[in-house]
């Protein structure tokens, strides 16, 4: 693990209503890890991610972002720290051209200069969005909104890029791309927080990992030792480690 903490989330509960749907988890990300967090559908993966980005209330609990408690700010102050999301479903703003969807996620960068290098740091990462800069983000393929979603999260410069299923719905050679994508991204010095049903990609990527049951974490480690582990393996990974 990293000496830096820079997420660190203690003892976190979150209910919609009167349902407590995360019932006190704990999870760290030290600086420049790529950590996932694997689950069924309902285990609380999405509501982790979205309380972490201020989209969701803590009941209690405390999520400190280096010296920051993020869980007492306002989702835009959250982006301003230093945290974006890439939220499931891509949700790209479909009228809208690819540019001017990178425009809007430059919104709390000031600086002309930094915008326009950030923006051809991301365009060299996705090359398909750098031919597609005047097409509408609503006609590029599932992939390309993908690549744009995540190229728009990265153009606020965050430290940390949350992403939450990005390869859902993605032909396997394009999850491939996608993931080879987040790995030169975390090598450029961004840490990531990856929510993932393809969980054997995601641990071959990640360096550790949480596995979240109902609202519970109840495994955690080095994504080797999870890979390796029989009820991981029987839960997530289809019985055996052979693929």
């Amino acid at each position: 693990m990293s000496d830096m903490m820079l997420l660190d989330i203690a003892d976190l509960r979150v209910s919609y209503g009167n349902i407590e749907v995360l019932h006190g988890i704990h999870l760290r990300v030290g600086k420049g890890e790529i950590v996932t967090v694997l689950g069924a559908n309902g285990a609380g993966k999405s509501t982790t991610l979205l309380t972490i980005s201020g989209l969701v209330r803590a009941v209690s609990g405390t999520i400190r972002f280096g010296d920051i408690p993020l869980h007492k700010l306002p989702a835009h102050q959250v982006v301003r720290m230093g945290v974006a999301q890439v939220p499931e479903g891509r949700r790209v703003f479909g009228t809208l051209t690819v540019q001017e969807n990178m425009n809007l996620g430059a919104f709390v960068n000031r600086d002309r200069q930094e915008i326009k290098k950030t923006q051809e740091w991301i365009y060299s990462l996705f090359p398909r969005l750098a031919q597609r800069q005047d097409q509408l983000a609503g006609t590029l393929s599932g992939g390309e909104q993908q690549m744009l979603a995540i190229g728009r999260a990265l153009m606020s410069q965050p430290q940390i890029l949350l992403l939450d299923e990005p390869s859902l719905g993605l032909a396997p050679l394009l999850v491939k791309t996608i993931f080879q994508t987040i790995k030169d991204i975390n090598e450029s010095g961004v840490t990531v927080v990856l929510v993932e049903q393809n969980a054997r990609a995601a641990l071959k990527l990640a360096h550790r990992g949480y596995v979240l049951e109902l609202g519970r974490i109840v495994l955690d480690g080095p994504s080797e030792s999870l890979l390796a582990n029989p009820d991981v393996q029987a839960a997530y990974l289809g019985g055996h480690v052979g693929h």
